[in-house]
């Protein structure tokens, strides 16, 4: 079904009313995430001198805008829900754009990497393609995009307040062959598990230099 403008905004508005409604006991949640693996993952594959220019897709409170700026590179944060652009500056001292994934405005060839983890599922997939070129653009030529979304069926609709499009390996990797990337790796996690209990899927990739 094509979602028209309308569509889009009450999607934006409603998803962003849910964390902002939330935002305290989501950075309470999320504060002790191990995702080592997943900033592991962008960082071995970004083949330019470090400090790395690194977008923190949808950096909520700034959890990991402080472990990038910690490790010595130079995040910049993005995120559409006000109280976590705030909280994400207090805590990493870090620049932070308040910005919804809809409504994106990158500065072009800016980063050598874009951290997305657990963010781009909820753009709709007929906005994806559109959102995944502005992401390409944003980066430099040879920088790597990291994406983690929970996998699916290629089914979206509405999940506890929250939009989300659920994808699975197949129907991702042609989203991001149609936007112009080179796939790198992927991998399910939480890692070490059978895959029934492995409900995210990872993907790195290269815009070609």
């Amino acid at each position: 079904m094509k979602l028209d403008p309308e569509d889009l905004a009450k999607i934006t508005a409603l998803t962003l009313a849910n964390y902002e409604e939330n935002a305290e006991a989501f950075a309470a949640n999320t504060r002790g995430h191990d995702v080592t693996q997943n900033i592991a993952a962008l960082m071995r594959h970004i083949h330019v001198e470090p400090p790395y220019d690194i977008l923190d897709l949808g950096c909520g409170p700034g959890r990991d805008l402080m472990a990038f700026a910690a490790l010595g590179h130079r995040p910049v944060g993005l995120d559409g829900t006000h109280s976590f652009v705030k909280m994400a500056r207090a805590a990493s001292g870090c620049e932070v754009w308040h910005q919804d994934f809809l409504q994106l405005s990158l500065p072009a060839e800016r980063f050598d990497g874009i951290f997305a983890n657990a963010v781009l599922f909820h753009v709709p997939g007929q906005e994806l393609p559109r959102v995944l070129r502005e992401l390409w653009s944003a980066l430099r030529p040879g920088g790597v995009l990291f994406c983690s979304n929970p996998r699916g069926g290629n089914q979206e609709g509405w999940n506890r307040g929250r939009y989300g499009a659920y994808h699975d390996l197949e129907g991702w990797r042609a989203l991001m062959a149609g936007a112009g990337f080179e796939e790198l790796e992927h991998y399910y996690r939480p890692d070490g598990l059978p895959r029934d209990q492995q409900p995210w899927l990872a993907t790195v990739w290269r815009r070609p230099g």
